[in-house]
C-alpha cells in the first residue's frame, strides 16, 4: 500500500506561440483519502471560478454572460468527475497500485490538469534507475 501521495493542479495555455503551464496548487497528501479529497476540492474550486453561480451576491449585474453551446464545458466536466463515485474508486485503485493518475479537461484556450502519484512509487522508480544506470 502506498502511504503518501503528491498532487498537483496546473493550467496550461499558449503565450507567444508556446505552451505555458501555470501551477495552481500542490499538496503532499499523507493518505489516499486526503489525496482524493484534495483532487475533488481543487476540481470544484476550478469549476466554481470558471462558472460561478449567477445568484452569488458579489457579481455586479451583467458581469456574467453565457457561452455558446459549442464551447467545451470544463466546469461541467470537473463537477461530473467530482460526483462520479465509480471514477473516484478507479482513481483510488490506480493510486493504491502506485500508478500516476491524470484528470484533464480543456476548452478553446486552456487545459486544466490534476495529477496525483504515490511518493513511494516515485522513490522506487528513482532507486531502480540508480541501480541500473551504467557506469562509464
Amino acid at each position: 500500500m502506498h502511504d503518501e501521495f503528491l498532487c498537483h493542479v496546473t493550467g496550461y495555455g499558449t503565450c507567444g506561440g508556446r505552451r505555458i503551464g501555470v501551477p495552481l496548487g500542490t499538496y503532499r497528501a499523507p493518505t489516499l483519502a486526503l489525496a482524493l479529497w484534495w483532487l475533488r476540492d481543487r476540481a470544484s474550486w476550478i469549476a466554481e471560478r470558471l462558472d460561478p453561480q449567477p445568484e452569488a451576491g458579489h457579481f455586479p449585474p451583467g458581469a456574467l454572460a453565457p457561452v455558446a453551446d459549442t464551447v467545451p464545458d470544463v466546469p461541467a466536466v470537473l463537477r461530473a468527475w467530482c460526483g462520479d463515485m465509480a471514477q473516484q474508486e478507479l482513481v483510488a485503485d490506480e493510486l493504491a497500485a502506485g500508478r500516476l493518475v491524470r484528470i484533464a479537461a480543456s476548452d478553446d484556450t486552456t487545459e486544466y490538469e490534476l495529477l496525483a502519484e504515490s511518493v513511494d512509487a516515485l522513490r522506487m522508480q528513482r532507486t531502480a534507475a540508480a541501480l541500473f544506470t551504467p557506469v562509464a
